[in-house]
Formats: C-alpha cells, structure tokens, sequence
C-alpha cells in the first residue's frame, strides 16, 4: 500500500493543530452573548436588567458584551426615569407636541392625582437626564472589542414610563417612538418585533446621541426660565405652583394666549455660563462619534438586519435606500458643523449682507443672555459678527437635493 509522503502528512497535523488551537481560543477569548438581556428590555424590568448586568460587569471587567448590554440598558433606563419624572407631576405631552419641545414631547401616561412642581423641580429633572445619560455614555466609552453585537426586538422593548412597576403594551418602546415620529407607524405594522442588531458602530452612534441630549440640556440649563415657567407652566403641568396660579387655565382660547407668552418669554437670563462650554464639548464629541460611527459602519461586510446601513447593506427601515452620494455629502455636512463649532467657519444670518456671519464658538465660550426673538431680528448676533469663511445656503441646498428634501429627517436618523 501506498504510504503518504511525511512532508504532508506533517503539513496536515501542523494544520490540524493550528485549527484546534485557534478554535480554543475563539471559545475562551471571545465575550459570550448574554441572553439575559433580551428578557430585561422584553419584560420592562430595566431597573432589575441595570443591577444584573452592572454586578456581572463587576466580576467579569473584561467582557465588553456585558458592557454592551448594560451601556444600551442604562440608555433606555434614561429615558425611563425621564418618563416617570414627567409623570410624577402629569406631564400633558400634548402641549409639548404642539410645540415641538424635545423632552416636553414625551407621550407618558395621563396622571390622575399629579403632584406639586415648582420650576427648582423642573430643574432637578432635567440634571437627572443629563446624570443618567452620562453614565449610559461612559459605559459605552469603555468598549474595546469590535465584534460585539446585541439582537434587540425593538418593537417589544418596554418601559415603566409611569413608575407603577408594570410595564404595559402602551408603553412599548417603538409606540413610544413612532408617536414621536409618525413615520415610523408603519414599521409597526411590517413587523412587530422589528428586531435590530447593534453593533459596535451602532455603540458610537448611541454615545453620539448621548452627547447631543447632553448639550441640548446643558444649554437650557445655563439660562434660568423661572419667569416664563410661573408664567406658563399651567399649559404643561396642571398643579404647577406658580404666583399666577389664579389664572383660569380652561379654554382653548386661554391655551392659545398661554402659548403666544410661552414664545414671548424666551428671554433667560444667564445663569450657569459654564454649562454652554459643557454644551459645546458634547456638541463637539457628537461630531467625533458620528465620524466613527460612519467609518465602522463602512468597514462592514456582513448584512445583518442593521439600523444604519451601508450603501452595499440593507438595513431595518423599509423601503429606504442609503446611498455613497447622501455618505459623502453627510461627511461634508459633519465637517461643516465641526468647523462652526470651532470657529474655523462663520454661521450666516438672513439679514446681514455685509460678508461677516456668527461666529458660533464665541456664542458658547462667550455668552449673553438668550433672547429669541432678538436672534431671529439679528440685533443678538452683533457681538459674534466676523469676516471670514461664511458657510453658504449652497452647503444646505445641496444636502437637500441629495437626501431629496428628508435631510433633517435623515439627520435626526444619523446623527
């Protein structure tokens, strides 16, 4: 019988071995899901899901699925203990709506016996969103390992909004958002369980939108709107206490008043400048994630039910088509804002003509009260004017035309 020449027989054992060896070590170094999560966000028990991870976390520091897992948790649990604030003194959602007011908008359930707020308290609720938030972002920095990923039924993930211990099918995260985004009422119905895998792009678009709510709240805190909230806070909460609580509240036409003096009064007195430079980093820090965010998502090749796709990936949302031209013309966006944020290019105003525009660092690093409707007359802006390098309504035109006319919509999607 014929023997097998040695120099194979040798090349194949070497093979053999190598396989085995880098099998055992994919077993071993390598995180392993954690199917416990899943049952958390399905269940509503996020409050129980944060602990659970946290302390696995702690026995297992290296392990940056558990990371993962609890970086999303804590995001959701943000928006959760945002949910029960607003409840625990009968948020009417609807006025919010109406006004497109980011955290005023959130649709929490109707409350029946409201507590007392004083705008002290309104503050309080705002900081605890920047504090949860906060640590959903630092959770998430700490990830190292590219290949984690986390499969979320989103359209099953609940929450407890109203801080009963039960989180009912009202309030279902993606219900939740498609009353935010009535664009996404469709989804619902494709697909009930719209699940979605994130990933470690999917990590930094999250820390993205971290830093944007961040900012966003930071700015409203450096300014104190105690005049416009005891003047109008009656439109939000009904036990608002308020030296104007003699005020009959019952009407449309008192609502239509109230909302006129809500417009009236944004005029807030300066009252922590150093959160506009906090505000400033986020904004700044958003840019950065949603640079890395777009180049891992780039790098990708697998195709697995994405939430931001590639051109050559199909992702979640339906019947929507990313193109190379909207990434392009998304980087030069980021590169425009970056630019603003640095000084390095002016912000223009409809009313001057004279080659200078707003120099948008200087507003945050140098700030004034903030007046409304003195910003859209212009008079504000004189301090920041600068000759230099005005971003153009051609930057804007064209990113109109290239995510034909959705541009914001896709904005608030990318981030």
């Amino acid at each position: 019988m014929n023997r097998l020449p040695e120099e194979y027989v040798r090349s194949v054992t070497i093979l053999l071995l190598l396989v085995v060896t880098l099998a055992a070590a994919g077993d071993g170094s390598r995180p392993r899901p954690v199917p416990l999560v899943e049952s958390y966000l399905v269940e509503g028990r996020l409050a129980d899901g944060e602990s659970a991870l946290s302390a696995k976390l702690h026995e297992q520091p290296g392990d940056d699925q558990l990371r993962f897992s609890l970086g999303v948790v804590r995001f959701l649990r943000a928006i959760e203990r945002l949910g029960q604030s607003l409840h625990r003194y009968g948020l009417q959602s609807d006025i919010g709506q109406k006004l497109g007011i980011p955290i005023l908008r959130l649709p929490v359930p109707a409350n029946a016996a409201p507590e007392p707020i004083i705008y002290e308290d309104s503050r309080r609720i705002l900081q605890g969103w920047i504090d949860d938030l906060r640590r959903a972002e630092a959770t998430l920095a700490g990830i190292r390992d590219e290949g984690v990923k986390l499969s979320i039924p989103f359209g099953l993930v609940r929450l407890d909004l109203d801080g009963d211990g039960e989180a009912s099918d009202a309030e279902r995260l993606l219900i939740v958002y498609s009353q935010l985004n009535r664009g996404v009422a469709g989804m619902l119905r494709q697909s009930p369980e719209f699940k979605v895998s994130l990933d470690a792009a999917d990590a930094h678009w999250l820390r993205g939108y971290c830093h944007l709510l961040m900012g966003m709240s930071d700015f409203v805190l450096a300014y104190d709107q105690k005049d416009q909230f005891e003047r109008t806070a009656r439109l939000f909460y009904p036990k608002a206490e308020t030296p104007y609580s003699f005020l009959d509240t019952k009407g449309d036409e008192a609502e239509i008043v109230d909302l006129v003096v809500a417009i009236h009064m944004l005029r807030w007195p300066l009252r922590e400048p150093s959160r506009l430079q906090d505000a400033l980093g986020h904004l700044r820090a958003m840019v950065a994630e949603s640079r890395e965010s777009w180049r891992r998502i780039l790098d990708e090749w697998d195709d697995d039910r994405e939430w931001i796709p590639s051109p050559r990936q199909t992702g979640v949302v339906p019947n929507v088509k990313i193109t190379q031209d909207m990434v392009d013309q998304w980087q030069l966006f980021l590169d425009e804002v970056d630019g603003l944020l640095a000084g390095r290019k002016l912000l223009g105003h409809w009313r001057v003509s004279d080659g200078r525009g707003i120099n948008l660092r200087r507003v945050f690093a140098e700030p004034t009260d903030f007046d409304l409707v003195l910003w859209i007359q212009g008079s504000a802006a004189a301090p920041y004017l600068e000759q230099g390098d005005v971003s153009g309504r051609e930057v804007w035109d064209r990113l109109q035309r290239v995510f034909r006319g959705e541009f914001i919509g896709f904005a608030v999607w990318f981030n």
